[in-house]
Order: structure tokens, then C-alpha cells, then sequence
């Protein structure tokens, strides 16, 4: 049995078609259809179902699917340690994080956890909510970084993953004021709202949407989307529409004027900041971060 087989399997899992399975694998799809063949026959039960219009998982499948996650990041999580050890590849603690707190949070945090101690180089990876749970899940991170909140509950199962809240922050209805001062929107009033919302590879679109505020405010109607808070908070500054922002992000431009609450405090939303990381043991530099961060008040 390979690792690319393993690997194999979680992308069809994932994508359910051989072709962009085997597109995303880099291989032709004659060639991936082999290596899924030589897996079931290396476990002994057909894996997936070949019906049109998408390839699923049979019971054993969805067995072997309980597994297969952890084992491939822990299988490249101690090639990474070996290769460690034996003077192949520096000690790195590697990171991935959210783009919003990649610029508003971690730069400090680190910063205060490094205060009491030495962990060596660090490397961060800095994407969407949905490409830092697959580096997580890959294993080419040790830690991931991100908004949290209970409604919008993430792919990380307690069995498989730990967490620590390492702070806090709250999303606003923020919008920028007219020319009388007031906001040019007010999600307490009636009236069409133009809405900057999140796209759904973003984690702070989870928690938007688990709020289901559009019942609340049928008026919001949205007129842009994207996944970086960045992108919405400049088209709120413009005047575009009502985005639900970080105040970590936007605090500078409330404080400017440039920015106002577009409702009152029902309409806030309060997050935790998480630190999530695998239960496995991971390396020794891995382990001592872990336990200073859990030595710190959030």
C-alpha cells in the first residue's frame, strides 16, 4: 500500500468525479483509476460506488473514510519529524492562519507567546478558512488559526484535533456614513439593504450565515462577494453596502469616521480566537509551543 494511494482516496472522497480527482492529482485518469482499483484490492471491498452522476463512498468506504485523514497526516507528519531529527530539515514550527488574522493577530500573538521561550524559525501559511483546514488535514501544518464560533461548528472532530481559545473578536454590521453623518443603511429599519457578503471558502461566511440574519432583515440583498475581510472592508469604506467585519479589521476605520454600525448590539456577533492542532503527538518544538500556549491566559 502507497501514501499516493491514500492520497487518491480522500480527493475522490472529496471531489466525487475520477476526472477532476485525477486533475487535481496531476495524472491521467487512466493512470488514477488504477491506483484506486489497486487500493480496494489492497483492502479487499470496493471503496466507491461507480454510478453516474458522481462516484460515492460504500459502507466500506465510508469506513475506511474514519482513517484515512489521520493516517495520511500523521504518516507525512513523521517523515517531517525523522527528516527533522536526522538533520534533513530545520526544526519549523509551521502555521496556518486565516488571512484576516494573519495580519490583525498573529503578528503580536507570536510575538507574546516567543516572550517566554525559544521554539525556533516559524513559517506561516496564510489562506481562506477552506484551504487552511485541507493544509491541516494534509499535514503541511501543525496549527491552524481562525475565528470560532458554535453555529458554525468546523471540519475538526474532537477525536482527531485539539483546540485553545487564544482570544477574542467580534463581527459588526458596519456600513460608511452619508453626508449627514448617520449610517446610509440601518439594518433596523425597513427598506433594501445592499449586503457585502462572504463567499463559502471563507470562515467568517460560516458564521455569518449560521446567524441567518436575511429573516431577521429581508431587505439585505447581496451585492458582492468575496472571501477576504480586506476586500469587503473597502467596498464598505466606499460606500458599497453593509459588511460584517472584524473589529479587529476595521477598528482603525471606526475610529476614522469612515466606518459606523449599521444596527445595535444584537446584531454583533461575538467569536473566539482558536488555536486548533492534532491530538497525535507531534515534534518536541510542536509540544512545547503547545503547552506555553496553554500556560497563557487568552
Amino acid at each position: 500500500m502507497e501514501l499516493t494511494w491514500l492520497e487518491d482516496f480522500l480527493e475522490l472522497a472529496e471531489t466525487g468525479s475520477f476526472s477532476r480527482a485525477a486533475e487535481a492529482r496531476h495524472i491521467t485518469q487512466p493512470a488514477f483509476s488504477r491506483r484506486i482499483k489497486a487500493l480496494e484490492e489492497w483492502v479487499g471491498a470496493p471503496l466507491f460506488a461507480r454510478t453516474p452522476p458522481r462516484t460515492t463512498l460504500t459502507s466500506a468506504g465510508e469506513q475506511f473514510m474514519l482513517g484515512a485523514p489521520d493516517l495520511v497526516r500523521r504518516l507525512l507528519q513523521l517523515r517531517r519529524d525523522a527528516r527533522e531529527a536526522g538533520g534533513r530539515e530545520t526544526a519549523t514550527l509551521r502555521f496556518a492562519a486565516t488571512h484576516v488574522l494573519s495580519f490583525t493577530f498573529f503578528p503580536y500573538w507570536i510575538r507574546s507567546v516567543e516572550s517566554h521561550g525559544s521554539f525556533g524559525p516559524v513559517r506561516l501559511l496564510s489562506d481562506s478558512m477552506q484551504a487552511c483546514e485541507e493544509l491541516m488535514f494534509q499535514g503541511q501544518a501543525q496549527f491552524l488559526l481562525c475565528h470560532q464560533h458554535p453555529l458554525a461548528p468546523n471540519r475538526f472532530e474532537p477525536r482527531q484535533f485539539r483546540s485553545a481559545i487564544v482570544g477574542k473578536d467580534v463581527l459588526m454590521p458596519l456600513v460608511a456614513p452619508g453626508d449627514d453623518g448617520r449610517p446610509r443603511w440601518s439594518l433596523d429599519e425597513a427598506g433594501d439593504v445592499p449586503l457585502l457578503a462572504y463567499t463559502g471558502e471563507s470562515g467568517l461566511g460560516r458564521i455569518v450565515a449560521a446567524h441567518r440574519f436575511d429573516e431577521r432583515a429581508p431587505g439585505l440583498k447581496p451585492v458582492f462577494s468575496a472571501h477576504l475581510a480586506a476586500s469587503l472592508l473597502g467596498m464598505a469604506c466606499d460606500g458599497r453596502g453593509i459588511a460584517w467585519l472584524p473589529r479587529s479589521v476595521a477598528a482603525q476605520d471606526i475610529a476614522a469616521g469612515r466606518l459606523a454600525s449599521a444596527g445595535g448590539s444584537a446584531w454583533e456577533i461575538d467569536m473566539d480566537i482558536v488555536l486548533f492542532r492534532p491530538t497525535a503527538r507531534q515534534s518536541p518544538a510542536a509540544e512545547n509551543f503547545w503547552a506555553e500556549v496553554n500556560a497563557i491566559p487568552a
